[in-house]
Formats: C-alpha cells, structure tokens, sequence
C-alpha cells in the first residue's frame, strides 16, 4: 500500500499536487478539513463531538481527527493507498498517525515535502485570495504569520519522518506540470 503525506507550506500547492497524485497513483485523498466539514456535514459521532469543539473555538482534538482517519481506513480497506493532505501537523499526530497504520498492517510510505520561496508563497496566496473568499489569503501580515507559523511546526516533522529515510525535500516552484512531474518521479522511488 503506498502511503504519502504531503506536507508544504500555505501556498505550496499542496490542494493541487494531491489531486495530481492521487489520480496518477489511484490513492485516496484524505484531507483533514474535508474529513472533518463531511463529518460534520453528516452528523455522525465524531462529527457531533468535532463540530462541539469548533464551536467553542477550539482546535478538534488529535483523537478525534485519528479516528476519523481510522474509520477511512477501515472503509477502504482494499484502496491501492492514501495521500494525506494536512495531516500529520505536529510529531504526536504523526506518531498516532503511525500507530494507526501499524494497525491495519501498513505504513507511512514517504513524506513529501513542497519548497516554496517565501516571496512566491507570498505572491500565491495573495492572488488566491481575489477569488477564495478566504480572508487569510488577503492581507500579507496575516500570511507572513502563517507562513512563520509553519516554519516553526515544521522543522520536528522533517526531523521525524529524516529519521525513518522517509522525507523528500521537493522543489516547489516552477509550473503546476513541472512540480507534478518532480512528484511523481518521486513517489515512484518510494
């Protein structure tokens, strides 16, 4: 089973590139916003418990976010693999990430990591915010601070998935083509 995370910062791509990969290798793409907006969406168990926690502004716990993901799993269990977009975020959730998977006999395959300038993630995201209707994408503090933010969050992961010869550094920029050929490329010497 071949199994991807696909890590990057805001405006790296990540959104596009995942919908290459997953039609290129015939993976299931698990977004965890997606997973939790359908969860929720669907009123079930999980759902109800995240949708509680956003409600009171807070951040949905690990667990639940695990559990969703097992549930994906345990529903696709014939699936050639997953590409993970979002998700693991910090080292707890990759390690829970890795648990899971130790679980249903398979495995984090590779973390593939996009690197973008800062200027061009910067330049992304803005214009990705004439037309998102996301605020975040529409005022460069605010996306300074996400990108700084990332920066910080971001050194453990690689140092995590470098200590299992699971992380690829990719080049980011270039054209949507161009950056899909470096995955690809990628993905097939895992």
């Amino acid at each position: 089973m071949l199994n991807i995370v696909l890590f990057g910062p805001p405006g790296a791509g990540k959104g596009t590139q995942a919908v290459f990969i997953k039609d290129a290798f015939g993976l299931i793409h698990l977004s965890t916003g997606d997973l939790l907006r359908s969860q929720i969406a669907a009123q079930t168990e999980l759902g109800v418990k995240a949708k509680a926690f956003i409600d009171r502004g807070e951040l949905v716990p690990d667990q639940v976010v695990i559990d969703m993901i097992g549930n994906q799993l345990a529903e696709n269990k014939s699936a050639k693999g997953f590409i993970f977009d979002g998700f693991p975020r910090t080292v707890e959730q990759a390690k829970a990430l890795d648990v899971l998977m130790d679980k249903n006999n398979t495995a984090v395959s590779g973390m593939l990591a996009l690197d973008v300038e800062k200027q061009e993630l910067i330049n992304r995201l803005l214009e990705r915010g004439k037309t998102s209707g996301r605020s975040d994408d529409c005022s460069e503090s605010v996306i300074e601070n996400r990108i700084s933010v990332y920066n910080e969050k971001t050194a453990p992961l690689i140092d995590y998935y470098s200590a299992q010869n699971k992380y690829y550094a990719i080049n980011g920029m270039g054209s949507i083509d161009d950056i899909a050929a470096r995955l690809k490329d990628t993905v097939e010497g895992l």
